[in-house]
């Protein structure tokens, strides 16, 4: 499914996993976030962190009307404030789709699919 835009000069249709790879490369570049997680872990048998090829097992697009509804799955890391962490991920998720594809996002949704505990920093 793709997400259909129109414009004055004609309709444009941008491929879900083109809005994946949008919303997965701002998701993982905010602090506290170690990366993106399956949408549905127990079905596709993954409990690891996706690499960048495999972003779209993380986001769920949906089209209502002009916008668009995101729901991105994210794996945290252990120590940092997730309600703030969700909150970035929120706002840089909305601005790149704003910025890069000129889509308004209507509602960000983050789930927290799970804490990380990373190594020490000795």
């Amino acid at each position: 499914m793709a997400v259909k835009i129109k414009s004055k000069y004609g309709e444009i249709d941008i491929a879900n996993s083109v809005i994946a790879t949008v919303v997965g490369g701002a998701a993982t570049d905010i602090y506290g976030i170690v990366g993106m997680a399956s949408k549905n872990q127990i079905r596709d048998n993954l409990n690891e962190i996706l690499r960048r090829e495999n972003y779209a097992r993380g986001v769920v697009v949906r089209q209502e009307s002009d916008d668009v509804a995101v729901d991105v799955y994210v794996i945290v890391a252990y120590g940092t404030k997730i309600s703030e962490v969700c909150r970035n991920v929120q706002d840089k998720v909305k601005y790149n789709l704003e910025s890069m594809l000129g889509m308004a996002a209507n509602s960000v949704n983050v789930f927290v699919q799970g804490v990380k505990v990373l190594g020490d920093l000795d």
